[in-house]
């Protein structure tokens, strides 16, 4: 990396923050750490933020057990998931926990990058809204229907509207990799419009329907149980745990899945769980 010299200072400063704020990522500061002064025995560990109830619940459940067992922790926030990825695909993050398996392949892909998920997490699910209508049996001929643009939730709406049996895809199609091509059938016709996730909760009036998708459930305060349908999470949509392939198997990358396995966990969910999370049976 170059500009490792003014970046030493961005971490320098970085290391005294607080747990209760993130440093606010920008295009002129987010230069990653010289991984020659790392110390083996790894005791601080930054963690990426972006917008959901992800880093949430790994604030208030999982970095308390980090804690104790003397580790530091430092945020740092980002206004989205493709510069947190890209931090941590550059090694000036160590962790995020905002990505299912289909996004992270898909950066892989993308980006040339080297991450890998290393435990499932408790995953909000996506779901059918509507501001307009009050049951899916509502939905009419030429109905419009907002769906995320992005590539994996481009591909979980349309199942999920499948599940509504308002279309029906290809047998054959690989649920994580469905775009609008693979409808066969669609006898409502029906109209998707493809848009940024973040501002389908603006707009949701100026549609019959919408597939939301959890963190963005969460983070426009969207009552959760107003949810019309939810999706049957998929494997790869099952949210994760993603370091650097090459810390995969570092002391403190294993100290965090463990967190998510642990006893203390189960509690936490079991106390704090309302309905909005979907907990993978692995961590159960």
């Amino acid at each position: 990396m170059k500009r490792r010299s003014l970046l030493s200072i961005t971490w320098v400063l970085l290391a005294g923050l607080a747990l209760g704020g993130c440093a606010k990522a920008s295009a002129a500061d987010q230069g990653g750490k010289d991984a020659a002064k790392e110390q083996e025995e790894k005791t601080e560990i930054i963690y990426g933020k972006a917008a959901g109830p992800y880093t949430v619940l790994f604030e208030d459940a999982i970095v308390p057990i980090l804690e104790k067992q003397g580790y530091t922790l430092t945020c740092y926030e980002f206004s989205d998931l493709l510069q947190n990825d890209t931090a941590l695909n550059e090694g000036d993050i160590d962790v995020n926990v905002e990505q299912h398996t289909a996004y992270m392949k898909n950066f892989n892909e993308s980006q040339s990058g080297n991450l890998t998920a290393i435990s499932p997490i408790p995953t909000v699910p996506a779901a059918i809204f509507s501001d307009t209508h009050k049951s899916l049996e509502e939905i009419s001929k030429n109905g419009k229907i907002a769906v995320p643009n992005d590539a994996s939730n481009t591909a979980r709406a349309y199942v999920l509207l499948q599940k509504a049996g308002w279309i029906t895809l290809k047998s054959d199609v690989d649920p994580a990799a469905v775009t609008q091509d693979d409808i066969v059938e669609n006898p409502y016709e029906l109209e998707f419009v493809e848009m940024d996730s973040n501002n389908i909760p603006r707009v949701l009036g100026d549609f019959d329907y919408a597939v939301i998708t959890g963190s963005i459930v969460y983070s426009s305060g969207i009552d959760a149980s107003t949810a019309l349908l939810q999706e049957s999470i998929l494997e790869h949509l099952i949210l994760q745990v993603v370091v650097k392939s090459e810390n995969a198997d570092s002391k403190w990358a294993k100290a965090i899945a463990d967190a998510y396995h642990s006893d203390e966990f189960k509690k936490y969910m079991e106390e704090n769980n309302k309905g909005l999370w979907f907990v993978p049976e692995e961590l159960k």
